[in-house]
């Protein structure tokens, strides 16, 4: 004999479902969640701390009536769904003296004999259901044998609402056993959805909803399945009827996303963004030969500058924190491990004064008004607050140093970083080998990066090589130069080498650097791009055009 249920939608205290014990008069129940039968529900509940279904506000039982009073093919007027729509579904109301809907009788079929009516107290807003539907069908699956479309929704009421809104035309079947349970009603009927092209899922539009649409949507092929995402402020597709907003929900069931798991894209779907993505800006170089293979400089970049001892990173470097003060109202911060905060700023002065003025004798040339113009122009007046340095030279915390760059971007507003250089990063790391303490300082670098989206320059040191000559000879430099790890080259936008003949007889020669591109993500463009020579009186490293060069040697190549 079928087990007449008094109560569904209870917590279970086996697995902790909230909604799936069905409750008998005897007090026996069932889970439909675990499928665990329990000869008494009271007490398999002693002693745990259960939380009863939403649906109704006690574990109470309501005694089903010994003479289970049929109902007739009405409107559902409580939920606005038509007599033909009720008629069409098989669903029948039981109504009071005064004509009010109080119950409503879901039929469920297995095939297409009846073996389930599910009932549903209108004011109590419990159920309980005669017979059993754990061989049936989905709500309405038997209305349809196939077709283009599908939609599946989390109960009865909502799929015969979203069959009136979609105008009568498409398939609309419900899960039986609520949100929870959704997982396993589909999968009871998966041969069903083989006969659809289409299946659109359009469940609640609450937390439990969507995480159950994800969870139905994998069961199914790729790009078969779809999730409605209902409009804001409307929970289920039954409000949407009784809002009258059939408009709003066919172009919502319309717009239904395929799909797809998280990180994998379907790229007809990002036209729009194609087209409306956030463009890089991007600043010049100081060389012109750099912007024609990189296209300037941009934040949520990072960029690398690596050579060898003595060949001019640093002068570079300074060029480019000039650079950037100077042509940008970017706020700029600049971490040297290897000096003191005050030849940093000295260092920078001295791009703007076009004198070495960290020389005590050449600073001396310079009036104490001349000093204070050119250090207004640089960091006050316009650039009040924009250039921020580290202080604390010769710091061996390697977490601290992280905390201020992280300081200097969020807490100063810094879009550009420099920091010169890696191996001193390195050297504050205590345990490890030198490839371990790299990979792990790189992806700090790299997390901070796309973590706040700002332009980090970074300088490295290369490798000494094998042979006759090394890079105090101007051998061309190549990634596998870098020291320590490949994680420099891997985690870097670009990677910028400078390489200079420092043994040259030809004065010339010795005083001119090569930049050469090693990798570039923006462009893929890579090689040499440009050479500067480097004025001793000045300090400054100047762009030489290729007329400008003389001297014999590799130098000459053209590029």
């Amino acid at each position: 004999m079928d087990k007449t249920w008094d109560k569904l939608h209870q917590p279970c205290p086996l697995c902790n479902s909230s909604d799936a014990v069905g409750i008998n008069e005897d007090d026996s129940a069932k889970c439909f969640s675990c499928g665990e039968f329990m000869p008494s529900y009271t007490n398999a509940c002693e002693g745990k701390d259960m939380q009863t279904s939403t649906a109704t506000s006690t574990i109470t039982k309501t005694k089903q009536p010994d003479t289970v009073v049929e109902g007739k093919f009405s409107a559902l007027t409580d939920r606005k769904i038509s007599q033909a729509t009720a008629t069409k579904y098989g669903v029948k109301c039981v109504h009071d003296l005064q004509g009010n809907v109080v119950k409503h009788l879901y039929p469920y079929y297995n095939g297409h004999e009846l073996s389930a009516t599910k009932y549903r107290n209108v004011k109590a807003k419990d159920f309980f259901v005669s017979g059993t539907y754990n061989d049936t069908g989905l709500f309405g699956q038997q209305l349809f044998k196939g077709g283009k479309y599908v939609t599946i929704t989390e109960g009865e009421c909502d799929a015969m609402s979203a069959y009136e809104l979609l105008g009568s035309k498409w398939a609309v079947v419900s899960i039986k056993r609520g949100a929870q349970g959704a997982v396993r009603d589909i999968k009871e009927s998966l041969e069903f959805f083989d006969n659809f092209e289409n299946v659109i899922i359009a469940f609640d539009n609450d937390k439990a909803g969507k995480e159950a649409s994800i969870k139905v949507a994998r069961l199914f092929k790729p790009s078969k399945a779809k999730i409605l995402r209902l409009p804001h402020g409307f929970k289920d597709p039954n409000d949407m009827l009784r809002s009258n907003r059939h408009k709003e929900f066919v172009e919502a069931w319309w717009a239904s996303k395929v799909y797809t798991p998280s990180g994998v894209i379907n790229v007809s779907e990002q036209r729009e963004k194609f087209h409306n993505r956030e463009r890089k800006e991007s600043v010049p170089y100081p060389y012109e030969g750099l912007n024609k293979k990189l296209y300037g400089l941009r934040q949520g970049e990072l960029v690398t500058l690596t050579g060898g001892t003595g060949l001019g990173k640093s002068s570079v470097t300074r060029e480019l924190e000039h650079h950037l003060i100077k042509s940008t109202k970017d706020n700029v911060g600049i971490i040297a491990l290897e000096e003191d905060w005050r030849r940093t700023i000295d260092g920078i002065l001295s791009i703007e004064a076009n004198a070495r003025l960290y020389v005590d004798q050449i600073r001396d040339r310079f009036s104490k008004e001349e000093l204070d113009k050119m250090f207004d122009i640089l960091y006050d007046g316009d650039n009040k607050n924009r250039v921020w340095v580290h202080s604390h030279f010769g710091t061996n915390d390697i977490d601290d140093i992280f905390t201020k760059l992280r300081f200097m971007i969020i807490g100063c507003d810094c879009k550009w970083i420099v920091v010169d250089h890696l191996h001193m990063l390195v050297s504050a790391v205590h345990e490890g080998d030198e490839r371990r303490a790299i990979d792990a300082i790189m992806t700090r670098l790299r997390s901070l990066v796309e973590e706040t989206g700002a332009g980090i320059i970074l300088v490295s040191h290369l490798r000494r090589v094998d042979g006759n000559k090394g890079h105090e000879n101007g051998i061309e430099v190549s990634l596998s130069h870098l020291r320590g790890s490949n994680s420099i080259g891997q985690l870097s936008d670009c990677v910028i080498a400078l390489e200079r003949n420092q043994q040259s007889d030809d004065e010339d020669e010795a005083r001119t650097t090569k930049l050469r591109v090693l990798k570039s993500r923006y462009t893929g463009d890579v090689g040499m791009a440009c050479r500067v020579i480097y004025d001793s009186e000045t300090g400054r490293l100047s762009e030489l055009s290729d007329k400008d060069i003389e001297f014999d040697g590799s130098l000459d190549e053209a590029f």
